[in-house]
């Protein structure tokens, strides 16, 4: 056998309907659209309209909440930021928001910045953000660093 040889099974495959080729091929003039209507136009799809009958995405209930006024915070490990300063792109003696923004390892602020544990600290460093787990801020004072935390916005 070689490969200009393979066929498929005789009626594995069948050959699609062409519609609107004239009135002897039984699907000519209007397609099979029937007549007028929204779905006899082109490029109109119904999406989620079940004839009348109560659509499925309307019959399901409604779960969970999203709080329209919650703070979207901008996040740093703390292994990254003792990375950073190793490679003497941030200085250990004030870590701001506007100094991790400098240095690259924040994009943007957002709601403010919060720093989380991920990561072992072996310098000094003095950080002061919006937001630290309560687990940052010990691995900060174990180094013997300090981490504040500027607003309400306290260890959760």
């Amino acid at each position: 056998m070689k490969l200009n040889e393979l066929r498929d099974n005789q009626g594995a495959t069948k050959k699609r309907m062409r519609v609107g080729r004239g009135p002897g091929s039984g699907k000519g003039k209007m397609g099979g659209r029937g007549i007028k209507g929204q779905k006899a136009r082109s490029g109109v799809a119904i999406k989620g309209y079940e004839g009348g009958q109560m659509p499925l995405y309307q019959r399901l209930p409604k779960r969970g909440f999203n709080k329209p006024n919650r703070k979207k915070f901008a996040v740093v490990n703390l292994g990254l930021i003792q990375k950073f300063v190793d490679e003497k792109k941030l200085d250990a003696a004030k870590v701001t928001e506007d100094a991790l923004i400098e240095c690259g390892l924040v994009r943007r602020k957002l709601d403010g910045v919060r720093v989380l544990a991920k990561g072992d600290v072996s310098a000094k460093l003095n950080i002061e953000v919006t937001g630290a787990s309560k687990s940052a801020i010990a691995a900060v004072e174990k180094a013997g660093g300090s981490l504040t935390v500027t607003t309400a916005q306290a260890a959760e």
